[in-house]
């Protein structure tokens, strides 16, 4: 049986004759729509609007509000000032030459010649000595004399330093007047020496300050003995730093419940208070008082060593009072007991009954009958005359010459000190803005420096006077004040890591979104920009 063909349908597909179509090959990752150019503006336009917030208003108001303020210093000049080149100390002392008994071509003549003989003396053009002819209805005071010479005609050569003014009374024999032609005259060189030696500790002292100090060395003066350098050394250390009010305590310690009472109002009044009037014109003074019983030296030995004195206040047990007003305090205490202070030679014989401690004060050891209730002015006699000594070397008080002269010494050494410390405030002020410029400098600060440079121009031209220590004393405190400035002190200590430390949580995760968007636009913009240039090449080659 012979095989019939199929039926031929339109609909069907030949196998044989059709070949299946190939696929067209997919992509695994589907692209997205191309941006509409409106899109991308609105992007642009909104990441240029944040970095122009950044960059026009957050800059400036970070700027504005971090920015530290530091007012102009005259670094030049303060430097200058701690180097000794500003000012040169000069000490003109002048000195009057009362003699009445001399006519005046004569006593000019003295005049001259005793001041060449001071001149071929001095070793320290620093401090030099003038003479000048002083009237004798006028006393130093009234003429500006740190030292009047009164001559008074005599059998012999002598010298007396008046006590309780200064006055240095010379007595000299008539045949030793010089003649108008001679160009030098005994008489001369004695008072020359005389003058030499009641000076002598001051040049010394001022001497030692400026040496120890950043002078240059054509005002420096000549270099002091080892022996001088290392007692003003020690007078140094023992007294106080410079202020213009001490206050003083006075403590009477007992052991026990007697003596409960003393009498110290009237004992202040009478023994110590006309020294508190004369270190007036240098220091003021505040005064408060205490009793303490049953105050235990710690030490229980009737005799007490060297090695005891230390140990002998107990700043735990014995409650002294504190500064009143941020005044420096000098502590007297009287402690009522048998105690003595023994000779360091001869330990067994005891030899004194206080001792000095520097830059603190003094104890005085008072030994009184067992029933004593009350100690009287009189019985205080003593202690405050020691103390007075005491205070008077812990101020810094020269120890040689009459009170009147060791008094004014001492405003001399006094303004020389705190011009000095002044000048070197100021260099360390001035190295210290250079140091640190990242450090505030308020306006109060330039203030100051100001007023420290007007104030020490003034006590550098008035060296030797009252007037040259009050200039001095307001140069110091605008130094001190304007180096100590709370915001600049404040500041020290703030470096730049703790800046970093600050800044990195906040800004960094605001400033990444930022960073990464703008590069991210960048890359987008150049992209767009290449593709165009691309269409653009291919439209030109058709």
């Amino acid at each position: 049986m012979s095989a019939q063909p199929l039926p031929s349908n339109d609909n069907d597909v030949s196998i044989a004759t059709i070949s299946p179509k190939k696929e067209a090959p997919t992509s695994s990752k589907k692209l997205p729509p191309p941006e509409k150019p409106t899109d991308v503006r609105r992007r642009s336009h909104v990441i240029l609007s944040f970095w122009l917030i950044v960059l026009l208003l957050g800059l400036p108001i970070w700027w504005k509000t971090t920015t530290i303020y530091r007012a102009d210093l005259p670094l030049e000049d303060m430097l200058e000032w701690a180097d000794g080149k500003a000012c040169r100390p000069v000490f003109p002392l002048r000195i009057s030459i009362q003699a009445t008994s001399l006519q005046d071509q004569e006593a000019q003549n003295l005049l001259r010649l005793t001041q060449h003989a001071l001149d071929d003396l001095n070793d320290f053009a620093g401090h030099h000595l003038r003479l000048q002819m002083g009237d004798e209805k006028q006393d130093s005071a009234d003429n500006g004399s740190a030292l009047t010479i009164r001559l008074t005609p005599g059998e012999g050569t002598t010298a007396t330093l008046d006590p309780y003014e200064p006055i240095l009374d010379i007595t000299y024999p008539q045949n030793t007047i010089p003649s108008p032609t001679a160009s030098s005259s005994a008489l001369a060189t004695y008072i020359a020496s005389q003058l030499r030696t009641t000076f002598a500790e001051e040049q010394a002292t001022i001497s030692y300050l400026l040496s120890t100090n950043s002078m240059p060395s054509e005002h420096r003066p000549l270099g002091l003995s080892p022996e001088t350098a290392e007692a003003l050394a020690k007078r140094t250390t023992r007294s106080l730093k410079y202020a213009p009010t001490y206050h003083l305590t006075f403590s009477l310690f007992t052991s026990g419940p007697l003596p409960s009472s003393w009498d110290i109002e009237t004992a202040i009044e009478e023994y110590m208070k006309p020294v508190l009037d004369v270190l007036s014109p240098i220091h003021n003074f505040t005064i408060d008082t205490q009793v303490q019983l049953y105050a235990s030296p710690g030490v229980q030995n009737q005799v007490l060593n060297k090695e005891d004195l230390s140990s002998f206040i107990n700043a735990a047990e014995w409650p002294l009072s504190p500064s009143i007003g941020g005044a420096p305090t000098i502590n007297f205490i009287v402690f009522v007991g048998n105690q003595t202070i023994a000779s360091p030679s001869q330990e067994a014989a005891p030899t004194s009954h206080s001792w000095l401690i520097p830059q603190w004060g003094t104890v005085f050891l008072l030994s009184l009958p067992g029933d004593t209730t009350h100690v009287a002015a009189a019985t205080l006699k003593q202690p405050l005359l020691t103390f007075t000594s005491h205070l008077l070397s812990l101020t810094g008080t020269p120890e040689s010459g009459s009170l009147p002269l060791r008094l004014s010494t001492l405003a001399r050494i006094r303004s020389a000190d705190l011009l000095l410390r002044a000048s070197s405030t100021l260099g360390s002020l001035a190295r210290l803005a250079m140091a640190l410029p990242s450090i505030s400098i308020p306006s109060s600060v330039a203030d100051g420096v100001t007023k420290t440079m007007s104030h020490l121009r003034l006590a550098c031209d008035n060296l030797g006077g009252t007037e040259g220590l009050a200039h001095a004393r307001i140069a110091g405190a605008e130094a001190e004040r304007a180096f100590f400035e709370k915001s600049m002190v404040g500041q020290l200590y703030f470096p730049d890591e703790h800046k970093i430390a600050v800044y990195l949580p906040l800004l960094g995760p605001v400033a990444v979104p930022l960073v990464m968007g703008l590069i991210n636009e960048i890359k987008a913009w150049r992209k767009r920009r290449r593709e165009r240039a691309e269409k653009g090449a291919e439209k030109k080659g058709e």
